[in-house]
């Protein structure tokens, strides 16, 4: 009987896949990461923007702006704010899985913000640990871009106008980065307006800043470079790669658009230090080739980074 309530790819005949520990324990690291993740981008935000009045864009800048004329806790500022966005980004974005998972991010977020903001200054001898307002926006910068990156791995949001941008984004078609920079430079700007232009120009500083620690954190950094080598002797090439770098090869042939000429394309992806041994290599082998050296974003495989462990069905 138990039988046939499965078919042979392992589905219930309902078209439900059966209960897993190893899809449960998937989903609570993911969760993990995300409340991690925006526990760090609220230290930040409480420990380097509030204090300074940086607002660097989106509703975490619109909430030190209120907050500066009304005195409510810019967490609850920020999740309030949140909830119209977050009912904008269920219909256009992605409903109940959208939803959930963001709102889980924003709640922790708002919480863990006005937290800190209570009891720093009972924990730490001096709040804000620095005046400076170029310190503080480096520091805020890379702890809250790392903070919303590992919110990004986790497949959570942050919300905010990153909801505007991204509706914005599939109405008009315009790209993302250039549609964040309109939604965040506003929000800059009306800062700049209320705390003076130096702290708008710190804000826009802080946007960059958060956004490569956030990249940074999300996609690693890019240790590997992809060789590409146009040649007349592949076999030799290939055998000498091969044998002193301990990579895989491949090539195939080609031909020349200009010339009309054949030849052979040689691709091997190698780590950094290797590339001048590459370039050794090559010139010893066959010194009319052509080479070309390029970065790769992210490697995994034999010999690189391992190959991520396939989601839990």
């Amino acid at each position: 009987m138990m039988k046939q309530l499965f078919n042979k790819q392992g589905r219930m005949q309902d078209g439900k896949r059966p209960f897993t520990w190893a899809k449960v324990w998937y989903q609570t690291r993911l969760n993990l990461l995300m409340i991690i993740g925006a526990c760090m981008a609220a230290f930040g935000y409480a420990m380097f923007q509030v204090p300074n009045n940086i607002a660097s864009g989106g509703v975490s800048g619109i909430s030190i702006i209120v907050n500066h004329y009304v005195g409510w806790p810019v967490g609850l500022l920020y999740w309030v704010l949140n909830l119209p966005l977050l009912v904008l980004g269920f219909f256009y974005l992605g409903r109940w899985a959208f939803l959930l998972r963001t709102l889980v991010a924003v709640t922790v977020f708002s919480i863990a913000t006005d937290f800190f903001i209570v009891y720093m200054p009972q924990w730490l001898s001096q709040y804000p640990i620095t005046n400076d307002l170029l310190l503080s926006t480096i520091y805020g910068g890379i702890v809250g871009g790392i903070g919303g990156g590992l919110i990004y791995r986790s497949g959570g949001t942050m919300g905010g106008t990153g909801i505007i941008g991204r509706i914005i984004q599939q109405k008009t078609g315009q790209p993302l980065s250039q549609v964040y920079f309109y939604t965040d430079g506003l929000t800059i700007m009306a800062a700049g307006l209320v705390f003076g232009w130096d702290i708008a120009l710190y804000g826009f500083l802080m946007l960059f800043l958060n956004g490569l620690a956030s990249d940074y954190t999300l996609e690693g950094p890019s240790s590997a470079r992809t060789a590409t080598i146009i040649t007349n002797k592949p076999q030799a090439i290939v055998a000498e790669l091969m044998v002193h770098l301990h990579r895989g090869v491949s090539y195939w042939e080609v031909t020349g658009g200009f010339t009309g000429q054949t030849r052979y394309l040689v691709l091997c992806t190698i780590t950094r230090p290797q590339v001048g041994q590459v370039k050794q290599l090559v010139a010893q082998t066959d010194p009319d080739a052509f080479v070309t050296i390029g970065v790769s974003h992210e490697a995994m495989g034999a010999g690189f980074t391992p190959m991520p462990a396939s989601t839990p069905k």
